[in-house]
């Protein structure tokens, strides 16, 4: 890691490619007091420079999607050393969700023991979205004032017995509190029903597949979108696998509904035709679908009907993932990707034409323009200076020894992927994870006169 730059006095980065909003070009940007001060054509006299070469200066990311685990579960994660991870993979803020942290944080009390749970650990930024469960109504207004960003609920089982499904009435006591507090609700959208299917083998990724259709996430985004017109709250729809959901976004949006959708890098990257038998590494839930449908998400992305890319970051303990067994049916649902964000994207981006500027909107610009922090996300005046060098043309295997994740199990590993991180600055300074960590939680805008802790 490079050496710290002066806190006190105004410091600069320079690179022949910078990404500004209004393009990539040589710049200078300088940084004070945490936030960029000025971008110059050329490096100011007097101030110290620090010179990137050909490395992309571009801004770190924002990750809405990472389940940290800790309080409860820290031995599927946890704050230290999932906020390391961020910062190898250039995210200086993530947004913790209220699951699967034993107890959830569907509770204030539950919150405060999250927020107390983080203290000291955290190397990046993070903020925290509480839960919506049937029968805490009256949690979530206190727990918004107490920072929580908005609220996750789940229209099928989550995985955990202590994070139960809300139903329609549920959602319809909830809603109308979150859109009077101005904070979103996040959406697992799958409706489960009947299926008819043939005994097949529990090692082959088929017979998962088809346990999950994408008819379930499809009746689902049908029903938040009724919701969202019922009570005008804000909704979002979290890692949608299913491009036949997107026509019915696209027609809600266009109606003027307060709805965004995300998807995430394995959705975009790995495909159902390529997923080995017994290989539960890929388990996720919705499941990575078949390739047609791949090339649609990204149609929908290109078009801006999904409106941004995050990890959901989901891990366990190896032996939840039944690798001996590969038993698809009673493995863990989740893959550990917080570090691989920016590269596992961008090594698709790349082979499709698409330029990192439009990467760095939907993983950057577009996560924090959800959270409502405008002053993140783009290296411009005033912004805070969180800051990623990144060499896009570099490629190599991933080695899983490098991630800095609890554990070391990704579907990602052995694949070449594309671009490398140098650096990533946390308020202009650089993150080293061998020093102390540096990271702030970030509270809701509803709290008076705080931006952080």
């Amino acid at each position: 890691m490079p050496a710290a730059l002066p806190a006190a006095l105004p410091a600069a980065l320079t690179s022949r490619r910078v990404l500004l909003p209004d393009g990539t070009r040589p710049a200078t940007v300088l940084v004070h007091e945490g936030r960029v001060q000025a971008v110059l054509d050329a490096p100011p006299p007097g101030v110290p420079v620090q010179d990137l070469g050909e490395a992309v200066l571009m801004p770190a990311l924002t990750d809405t999607h990472v389940h940290v685990n800790e309080p409860g579960r820290t031995e599927w994660e946890g704050f230290a050393t999932a906020t390391a991870a961020a910062a190898a993979g250039g995210v200086t803020l993530l947004v913790d969700m209220p699951l699967n942290s034993d107890p959830v944080t569907t509770s204030l009390d539950a919150l405060q023991a999250k927020r107390s749970a983080a203290q000291g650990q955290l190397f990046v930024d993070v903020a925290f979205w509480g839960g919506v469960v049937p029968g805490n109504q009256a949690q979530l207004a206190p727990m918004v004032q107490a920072g929580a960003q908005g609220f996750k609920c789940f229209l099928c089982h989550s995985g955990i017995d202590d994070f139960p499904a809300s139903g329609e009435a549920d959602l319809l006591a909830a809603m109308p509190i979150l859109r009077d507090a101005g904070v979103p609700l996040l959406v697992h959208a799958e409706l489960e029903a009947a299926l008819s299917l043939a005994p097949a083998s529990s090692r082959a990724y088929t017979t998962y597949l088809h346990s999950r259709p994408p008819e379930w996430e499809d009746r689902a985004v049908a029903l938040v979108i009724d919701l969202v017109a019922r009570t005008g709250c804000r909704a979002h729809v979290v890692h949608l696998s299913s491009a036949g959901a997107v026509d019915l976004l696209r027609r809600a949006k266009a109606a003027g509904l307060p709805i965004t959708a995300e998807t995430c890098p394995h959705y975009l990257g790995l495909a159902a035709e390529e997923v080995p038998d017994g290989a539960t590494a890929f388990k996720c839930a919705p499941p990575i679908r078949p390739r047609e449908n791949q090339e649609r998400l990204w149609a929908a992305l290109a078009e801006g009907v999904i409106d941004f890319v995050v990890t959901d970051h989901s891990p366990c303990v190896p032996g939840l993932k039944k690798l001996d067994e590969g038993d698809f049916l009673s493995a863990w649902g989740g893959i550990a990707s917080l570090q691989l964000g920016l590269r596992s994207v961008w090594t698709e981006a790349r082979r499709r034409g698409v330029p990192l500027s439009t990467v760095a909107r939907w993983m950057c610009q577009g996560p924090a323009d959800f959270l409502g922090r405008g002053d993140r996300g783009r290296i411009a005046p005033g912004c805070v200076a969180d800051l990623v060098a990144f060499h896009p043309e570099e490629e190599a295997l991933l080695d899983p020894s490098s991630l800095r994740h609890r554990h070391k199990l990704t579907p990602w590993a052995g694949r070449r992927l594309a671009g490398r991180i140098q650096a990533t600055w946390l308020r202009g300074q650089p993150i080293d994870l061998d020093g102390p960590p540096r990271g702030r939680i970030v509270l809701g805008r509803t709290v008076p006169g705080a931006d952080h802790e």
